[in-house]
């Protein structure tokens, strides 16, 4: 592929990327920094790529790279809100009745499939993940998008791994509370 051609689509993919960092990172100048050396490595090894996926893989797993990257950077900047948040007491006895079961159903979410082919599902699902607290959005897209294994988030947050999966559960009943509300439920998205 020639220079100029990966230089345009580098251009064209910035302002996903920067979405993308921004959502990992919760920083805007960490975000500009890790696409900023994304594109330099992309344009630095455009000769190495072989075409075999495209561009735009190729160039997010870069951007997955130098998000691990800024994260073990910043391990020691981060301030303890994770620590904080975990220690905090809070109870969903509210969502349970006493028998156990949930006190109101979840909503019916239709038929999964067709909702993930929707491109707004995942502009919704964005703006739910952006409205959590950092350090939970932070713990749930190292586990979800980066892939992370437990011991890798708990190594890179200084936590132990009862609050990482404390923290993992709130951050996905959140999710599935906000998705409720403004995807699957009264607005007839199913």
């Amino acid at each position: 592929m020639a220079a100029g051609e990966i230089e345009r689509q580098l251009a064209a993919l910035r302002p996903s990327l920067l979405a993308i960092a921004r959502l990992q990172l919760r920083n805007d100048a960490w975000a500009e920094d890790v696409v900023s050396e994304t594109m330099i490595a992309a344009l630095e090894g455009a000769e190495r790529f072989a075409a075999q996926s495209q561009v735009k893989t190729w160039v997010v797993g870069i951007l997955k790279h130098k998000i691990i990257d800024q994260f073990r950077r910043a391990r020691r900047e981060v301030s303890t809100d994770a620590e904080v948040e975990a220690a905090e007491v809070e109870t969903f006895d509210e969502l349970f009745l006493e028998d156990g079961h949930r006190a109101n159903m979840p909503a019916e979410w239709g038929n999964p499939e067709s909702s993930f082919e929707r491109s707004q599902f995942f502009e919704v699902l964005q703006a739910c993940v952006d409205q959590l607290p950092a350090s939970l959005g932070r713990i749930f897209m190292m586990r979800e998008w980066l892939d992370y294994e437990t011991a890798q988030i708990c190594k890179e947050l200084g936590i132990t791994s009862t609050n990482c999966f404390v923290m993992l559960y709130r951050a996905r009943m959140r999710l599935r509370e906000c998705l409720e509300m403004n995807w699957f439920g009264a607005q007839g998205h199913t």
